[in-house]
C-alpha cells in the first residue's frame, strides 16, 4: 500500500473547511484529512486541496463517444479522472431512439456501480435552429411514449435531459421527467424568455451551456440567456475553455450566477487525441488547434478540454480557489443530487494535479 501525506496552505472540502489542512492518501484514495497542521512531516506541500471535480456534461475523450453503442467507455473515464474529474455524468448526444435506448441500457450498470455519476441525454428533443452538431434528421418533439421508453432503458440512471421548451409537448414533459427523478435542462433552444420561465415554473432546474446553443442576449428580448442570468432558481452550465465564452462574458456569468454556476467540459471524443477529423452526434467534426467545429462551418462542436483546463485558466486570472470548489464540485453535486467527491485534487503553482 502506497501512502502519502499532503499538507496545504488551504484545504477546501465538502464540510465547509477553508484554511490550512492536510490529507492522507492511500493508493490514490483519501484515507484521512483534517484542518491545521499535519500529524507528521508531510511528504509534499501544495497551495490548495480541493474536492474532486464533477463534470455534469461530457461526451467522451480518447476516441470514445459515450453515445456509441458497444464502445468501451473506460479510456474516456480514465482520461477525465486523470485530470481531476472523478464524477462524470456521461452525455449522450442525439442518436436514433434505438441506439440511444441500447446505449442507456449498456451504461446504466456503470451508474449503479458508481463508475459514472449518471447519464445525460442531450437530444433528441432540441431545436433545429440551435442544434449545433446534432443531426437534424434525428431531432424530434418529446412524446410521452418515447420518454417512457428512454426512462425504462435508463433504469434510473438518467440524471438529466436537455430539451428545448418551445417544442410541442416539451412543457408537459418537464413535470413527467422531474417526477421520475430526472433534472431537466433548458438548452439548444430558441425559446423566448416567457417560455423559458414557464419551463422553470414546471421544474426545469439547469441551463445547458449558457450562451451556447441559444440566441444571444438582446436588450428587449432577453431570451434564455437573460433568464439564465437573472433567475436564481436555475443552475447554469459554463464552458470555460476560452473558446466557447469570451473571458468577459464568463466573468459576467460568474458574477450574476454566483452560487448557481458550474463548469462543464462538454468534451467530445477528440479530447486527448489532438487535431483531426471526428464524428459527433452524426455530424462530421474538424479539430484544428484544439478547437472542434462542425465540418464546413464555424459552429463549435463541443470541446477538447477538461474541467481542469478551465480551472487553470480561472486560477491564472486570480479566481479564488473557494469559487473554484463551488464551480467544480459543490454546485454541480447539489444541482444533480449527488455527493460532493472527497478531496482528490491539488493546486500547486497554478496547476491542477490529481492526488
Amino acid at each position: 500500500m502506497t501512502a502519502s501525506l499532503v499538507s496545504a496552505r488551504r484545504l477546501i472540502d465538502r464540510n465547509g473547511s477553508d484554511g490550512p489542512g492536510w490529507a492522507l492518501m492511500e493508493d490514490g484514495r483519501l484515507a484521512d484529512s483534517g484542518p491545521g497542521e499535519a500529524p507528521r512531516r508531510p511528504d509534499r506541500e501544495v497551495d490548495t486541496l480541493l474536492p474532486g471535480f464533477v463534470d455534469a456534461h461530457v461526451h467522451g475523450a480518447r476516441g470514445v463517444d459515450f453515445a456509441t453503442p458497444g464502445a468501451d467507455p473506460a479510456a474516456a473515464i480514465a482520461w477525465h479522472a486523470g485530470r481531476g474529474s472523478v464524477a462524470l455524468v456521461a452525455s449522450l448526444a442525439t442518436g436514433t431512439l434505438d441506439d440511444t435506448r441500447t446505449r442507456l441500457a449498456e451504461l446504466a450498470p456503470l451508474v449503479r456501480s458508481g463508475v459514472l455519476a449518471g447519464l445525460h441525454l442531450e437530444g433528441p428533443f432540441l431545436c433545429h435552429g440551435r442544434r449545433g452538431a446534432h443531426n437534424p434528421d434525428l431531432l424530434r418533439d418529446p412524446a410521452p411514449a418515447e420518454i417512457e421508453a428512454l426512462l425504462a432503458a435508463g433504469d434510473g440512471a438518467i440524471r438529466m435531459i436537455t430539451l428545448a421548451p418551445e417544442l410541442p409537448g416539451a412543457l408537459d414533459a418537464i413535470p413527467l421527467l422531474v417526477d421520475a427523478g430526472v433534472r431537466v435542462a433548458v438548452g439548444h433552444t430558441e425559446a423566448d424568455a416567457d417560455t423559458v420561465s414557464r419551463a422553470i415554473d414546471r421544474g426545469a432546474s439547469v441551463m445547458t451551456h449558457l450562451f451556447n446553443g441559444m440566441p444571444p442576449l438582446h436588450h428587449r428580448y432577453p431570451g434564455p440567456v437573460g433568464v439564465g442570468l437573472a433567475d436564481e432558481r436555475i443552475t447554469v452550465e459554463l464552458i470555460g475553455d476560452g473558446d466557447h465564452l469570451d473571458d468577459r462574458v464568463l466573468d459576467l456569468a460568474l458574477r450574476d450566477c454566483a452560487g448557481r454556476a458550474m463548469l462543464v467540459s462538454d468534451a467530445m471524443a477528440a479530447a486527448g487525441l489532438g487535431d483531426g477529423e471526428y464524428v459527433l452526434a452524426g455530424s462530421e467534426v474538424v479539430v484544428r488547434d484544439g478547437v472542434a467545429t462542425v465540418a464546413g462551418t464555424s459552429a463549435l462542436a463541443g470541446s477538447t478540454s477538461s474541467v481542469s483546463d478551465a480551472v487553470e485558466r480561472l486560477l491564472a486570472r486570480g479566481t479564488d480557489p473557494a469559487v473554484v470548489a463551488e464551480l467544480t464540485s459543490l454546485t454541480p453535486a447539489r444541482a444533480l443530487g449527488i455527493e460532493v467527491p472527497p478531496l482528490s485534487v491539488a493546486v500547486a503553482g497554478g496547476r491542477v494535479e490529481v492526488l
